[in-house]
């Protein structure tokens, strides 16, 4: 709701600034060009999704998917000590995890949405330690292969948009390990 209003009062203060100053026709052919820009990047985007989703829908057919997840399971044992006897939450967490490190939010969302409503059902009402964990480890994600910007990056025109594959995995590595220790620092201050 806050999201919607945020952006109808940028767009509704654009009109107005436009009208004052006699610029409307310059921002109504921005709003044109800026909709045929996301129309085309959304398509460029698309086919670069659906590439790394048909790898990772191989990799779950082969079953490196479930290999993967079990090469995850001690790490995410340590941080989620409280599910650790819980398969299927510890499925969920390894799968959301599996699809982050490939890049693939958008397959990732639903299964770290999974495992947050399993997490949730044995403190109803209230955010553990290892859902907050889930939600500060899902949104830092660490990634191997980071498949959103680099389909932004090959829409915008870049020749090697896989060249930045050490800064993001120096960032997102920092980020994840940051977000732990503030999650755990927090855990101990305040107790759930």
């Amino acid at each position: 709701m806050a999201m919607t209003v945020l952006w109808a009062g940028m767009a509704a203060a654009a009109v107005l600034c436009a009208l004052a100053t006699g610029r409307m026709p310059e921002v109504s052919a921005a709003a044109v060009e800026g909709a045929g820009a996301a129309v085309e990047l959304a398509l460029s985007m698309a086919g670069m999704l659906c590439l790394w989703m048909g790898v990772m829908e191989v990799m779950r057919r082969a079953g490196l998917a479930e290999k993967l997840s079990r090469l995850l399971r001690p790490a995410l044992r340590r941080l989620y000590p409280a599910f650790a006897g819980d398969r299927a939450v510890m499925d969920s967490i390894a799968a959301n995890v599996s699809a982050n490190l490939l890049g693939l939010g958008n397959a990732a969302t639903p299964l770290g949405l999974r495992a947050a409503q399993a997490m949730a059902r044995r403190t109803p009402g209230v955010a553990s330690d290892g859902l907050c964990m889930l939600v500060v480890c899902n949104t830092a994600s660490i990634q191997l292969i980071p498949t959103t910007v680099a389909s932004v990056r090959a829409a915008a025109g870049c020749q090697t948009p896989f060249d930045i594959l050490p800064a993001v995995w120096l960032a997102s590595t920092l980020s994840v390990a940051a977000g732990i220790v503030a999650a755990k620092l927090l855990a101990r201050v305040w107790p759930a």
